[in-house]
């Protein structure tokens, strides 16, 4: 099972790393970018503040111009003889009620008719913006300088009996409101300040995390390990399946990708889909719904037998996926093949020492006891048994592998007590190649061996196993004979099916599934009958010339 566990401490010499590490770099990223943007929303809060001041307080001098120009007393002042007396006495009390600045009356020639400061009454009107409002009656907003300084000031035309007399100008000091301005955007800026020192605490705390997320690691040492553990995983002859919790496939390397479509294909086609989608054998489906552990479960995948690990991941006790890896049985039988030869003719040479040497005996305590005359007898019978093996395999055998194979058999049986004949009119005289010499080899090894299984058990008088091949016509045919229990009828459609066994034990089922898929893929056949001898009786058939059938499984 595996289990990944955060480390607070990762020392890791993986690439060299920078001065400034991840989490600095991301602080003064964020807080460079937090005082940027607070930088332009006050910039732009107090130019917009400015702008729109401006605009009101332009709007509130107009509105106060207007109505001190629309009394009709202002207008009828201008007749009287003195009329700056009445003019100033209508426009002090409307300045103070306003907290205008100033409000200016002046006659067409710009004379001053009332103004904060007796002292400039009768004087010229300062400014040189008048000329809009006497000259052609228009009511406005400027900015100029006057005689109290710069000031934002609004001109409305004063009216007598539909002609214009004068102006009036109702205005503010810029500094007055440069002042106003400055106040607002002052507290602006503060809260602005404090947000971002918020900010940058939040984008502390931010980093902080992010960097005990990521196990203290910097970027540079993710990109190396992403790649490091990608190389190894591609790398590996061993075919790895990832699979999150809901079953669908999260990485294929190319062994797996190699085992499952014979080939290396884009991630598109797998990554995020069902392994139910892509899995062709319904024992891994099954073991993906097991939550415990598999080791070296043997299975077929296709046409390859495998062994399976199975490990679910947890992250903090929380499932979060599934691994399989894949080892190919068939890379490891290519080692075992030499092993298992070597085997079988040891086991003959064994059987046959062990024979010899209970032959030995035997005629050893025959000439102990004088019994010559029968010694003989004995050592002629079993010499002409030996002869006549051998003389069979090599008259009716031409294939030397194969015959080596029958007689370490035949002396394997012998020494187990079971009765092993092959039929006198067995034949095979055709020369084999290299595929179907090894397809032989195999299927006629593991169908000999199923028979030795089927009868050890039985009495001896019915140990029996019989053989028959023939190269007659256009097949190989091979029949093997048992006189064991069979193969019940309710499981004869089964008996060739990977996984399936009557056998006692873990990791059988697989000996027939493969005799069968070997046979097949040198377009052969192999089939259950009904034995002679009371047991089974299996049939395995090669085409001579392997083009013959090569239609069929085309």
């Amino acid at each position: 099972m595996m289990r990944l566990h955060k480390r607070r401490e990762m020392h890791l010499n993986l690439q060299p790393t920078n001065i400034i590490g991840f989490k600095m770099k991301m602080i003064l990223l964020i807080g460079a970018l937090i005082i940027a943007i607070i930088l332009v929303i006050g910039f732009f809060t107090g130019h917009f503040i400015s702008e729109t001041m401006e605009a009101q307080v332009g709007d509130r001098a107009l509105s106060v111009a207007e109505s001190v120009a629309h009394i009709p007393e202002l207008a009828e002042a201008f007749r009287q003889e003195d009329p700056p007396s009445a003019i100033n006495a209508l426009v002090t009390p409307i300045q103070q009620a306003t907290k205008a600045e100033f409000i200016v009356v002046g006659n067409r020639k710009e004379i001053r008719y009332a103004h904060p400061d007796n002292d400039k009454i009768g004087k010229k009107m300062v400014g040189e913006d008048n000329e809009r409002a006497l000259a052609y009656g228009e009511s406005y907003v400027s900015k100029a300088v006057g005689s109290l300084g710069s000031s934002v000031r609004a001109k409305v035309p004063v009216y007598l009996d539909g002609e214009i007399v004068g102006v009036v100008s109702v205005g503010y000091l810029v500094n007055d409101i440069q002042s106003i301005i400055q106040s607002s955007t002052s507290h602006i800026w503060i809260v602005l300040v404090n947000i971002a020192v918020v900010a940058v605490i939040g984008a502390i705390l931010i980093a902080s995390y992010i960097k005990k997320v990521l196990l203290g690691l910097e970027p540079k040492e993710i990109a190396y390990l992403l790649f490091q553990k990608e190389t190894i995983l591609q790398s590996t002859h061993e075919g790895i399946i990832a699979v999150n919790q809901n079953g669908m496939i999260t990485m294929l390397n190319f062994a797996a990708q190699r085992l499952l479509f014979d080939q290396v294909i884009p991630s598109r086609q797998y990554e995020g889909k069902p392994l139910k989608d892509l899995a062709p054998s319904q024992q891994l489906l099954n073991l993906l719904h097991d939550e415990n552990e598999r080791i070296d479960q043997e299975m077929m995948i296709g046409k390859t037998i495998v062994f399976v690990n199975k490990a679910p991941i947890y992250a903090e006790n929380s499932f979060i996926g599934t691994v399989f890896t894949f080892r190919n049985k068939t890379e490891i039988d290519l080692l075992t093949k030499e092993l298992k030869s070597v085997k079988q003719y040891t086991n003959a040479l064994r059987a046959q020492t062990h024979e010899f040497s209970n032959k030995l005996y035997t005629i050893l305590g025959l000439l102990q006891l004088d019994k010559k005359e029968e010694a003989i007898r004995y050592i002629q019978r079993e010499s002409s048994l030996q002869k006549n093996w051998i003389h069979l395999l090599i008259q009716k055998v031409s294939d030397p592998m194969v015959s080596g194979l029958l007689l370490g058999k035949l002396n394997q049986a012998s020494e187990l007590g079971i009765e092993f004949t092959i039929q006198e009119d067995s034949r095979l005289t055709t020369h084999l190649n290299e595929m179907q010499s090894e397809a032989l080899l195999t299927a006629i090894g593991n169908l000999i061996d199923n028979a030795m299984d089927a009868v050890k058990n039985n009495s001896p008088a019915d140990k029996k196993i019989a053989l028959y091949f023939t190269d007659i016509g256009n097949d190989i045919i091979f029949e093997i004979d048992d006189a064991g229990e069979g193969v019940p009828d309710q499981h004869i459609t089964s008996v060739f099916q990977q996984g399936f066994t009557t056998k006692e034990g873990e990791h059988g089922g697989f000996g027939l599934a493969l005799t069968k898929q070997i046979i097949e893929e040198v377009n052969g056949d192999l089939y259950l009958e009904e034995g002679d001898l009371g047991g089974a009786s299996f049939v395995l058939s090669i085409p001579k010339d392997l083009e013959e059938r090569g239609d069929s499984n085309a």
